[in-house]
């Protein structure tokens, strides 16, 4: 394993999710090394930064231009992933505008789901933004609550 200090600027991919601890967050950034798309790198990023997952889970959205600065951890084992651990973001240039009824937010009681057209899988979190998981499909969504709910309490 081999731990360094890396400032990179990259393309936010995916809609950030919360990690597993509160006021952290997980996202994808894809970085291009040259003009060819074959050779950009997608790299998995966290951060245990409060501030940083906020912006990332409420402002950021996929497409922004990210300037980032962490460590990045390479592991020995390429079956597990080089990991970078976010601890100063900056927006160098938002995304174009996408159209907006491609994705809309829903409440369900305590709960927020995420619809995106095309995507049959629907991403669900708690209202203070805790990642309960992904229904398969929109009628999947009522038993992915209950479970929560029987596991963790309501979604407050």
């Amino acid at each position: 394993m081999d731990i360094k200090a890396l400032d990179i600027d990259g393309f936010l991919f995916t809609i950030p999710s919360p990690g597993n601890d509160p006021g952290t967050a997980r996202f994808e950034l894809v970085v291009s090394l040259t003009d060819d798309l074959e050779d950009d790198v997608t790299w998995s990023c966290t951060t245990s930064d409060p501030r940083i997952a906020h912006a990332l889970l409420t402002d950021i959205n996929p497409g922004d231009l990210l300037h980032v600065s962490g460590f990045l951890t390479e592991f020995d084992d390429p079956d597990r992933p080089d990991r970078l651990l976010v601890e100063a973001l900056e927006v160098l240039a938002p995304a174009p505008a996408r159209d907006l009824p491609e994705m809309v937010l829903d409440w369900h009681g305590d709960y927020i789901v995420v619809f995106d057209a095309g995507i049959e899988t629907v991403p669900v979190f708690t209202a203070a933004g805790q990642w309960v998981g992904t229904a398969e499909s929109p009628d999947t969504i009522g038993t992915l609550i209950e479970i929560h709910e029987r596991v963790n309490g309501t979604g407050e």
